[in-house]
């Protein structure tokens, strides 16, 4: 994304949640998860175990920071209010930002941030292949007919990870179980669904978070069990509040450090 946030004619303020329609907001939602984990990812490049992960992790970041600025591009567009992709990613303050709490969870080790995507990658694989083939908004339906190649990609990886650290030595066994049990508390969020999402399911322009579920459980398990791991036992109250603003204190930090030059030198180009 560009620093163009200065020529934004909006006359919503800065900070401001998209509101309207419902299918900005639904777009918002959808890129917000897919930016918040990009930015997550990109944490990871000199830091991975191999350097083919580096380059592996920062070609998922990308892949998703492109999924991101279609869907806030759209966001902006049906908004109406001038605001761009640049305006929605880096001049809105935390609480109105809509991501899902999981992805915006702090990096961990290298098996949580692969718990994390195989769970993420695995419940978009799910909604951009129904998105593709039944959203009646024909926008919403070709970003997903795109996004649902890289995503496979993306769940492949993911699984090929748990794989080998689930079935490979007592501690990357441990650590992978570790990294399940961390971020299985926040998966339930990801079906969650409210009365703006189900007015666009009854008109069809979205999907039914919870008809996805037995697909996602499914696969996740599968893979759970090939890799000599157990599913998680999730114990309390699920974590969630995303989608209403509601952000953990990890956020902050990282809408600081994403947001911190373009909020520093407003309107630079380059």
């Amino acid at each position: 994304m560009n620093a163009r946030t200065g020529t934004s004619t909006s006359t919503v303020e800065a900070s401001g949640a998209v509101t309207s329609p419902d299918v900005a907001v639904y777009a918002c939602r959808l890129g917000d998860d897919a930016l918040i984990l990009a930015q997550r990812l990109g944490e990871w490049i000199t830091r991975a175990p191999q350097l083919e992960e580096d380059v592996a992790l920062a070609n998922i970041g990308l892949d998703l920071l492109g999924q991101a600025r279609m869907l806030l591009t759209y966001a902006g567009e049906r908004e109406g209010e001038g605001r761009d992709e640049d305006a929605l990613a880096y001049l809105r303050d935390e609480r109105a930002f809509t991501n899902v709490v999981l992805v915006e969870q702090p990096r961990g080790d290298f098996a949580v941030t692969m718990a994390r995507l195989l769970v993420f990658s695995a419940y978009q694989y799910e909604l951009y292949q129904r998105l593709a083939a039944t959203s009646t908004d024909d926008t919403l339906a070709a970003i997903a007919a795109k996004a649902v190649k890289e995503v496979a990609y993306h769940r492949d990886h993911a699984t090929q990870w748990v794989l080998r650290l689930g079935d490979g030595t007592q501690e990357s066994h441990a650590r992978m179980q570790a990294g399940l049990d961390t971020v299985w508390p926040c998966v339930d969020e990801l079906f969650e669904s409210d009365a703006v999402e189900r007015g666009l399911v009854a008109d069809g322009q979205a999907v039914d978070r919870a008809a996805m579920r037995p697909s996602f459980d499914a696969y996740v398990a599968g893979v759970v069990t090939e890799a000599t791991l157990r599913m998680p036992d999730v114990r309390g109250t699920p974590v969630s509040g995303g989608r209403r603003g509601v952000h953990t204190e990890a956020m902050g930090y990282l809408l600081a450090e994403m947001q911190y030059l373009v909020r520093t030198h407003p309107g630079a180009l380059w």
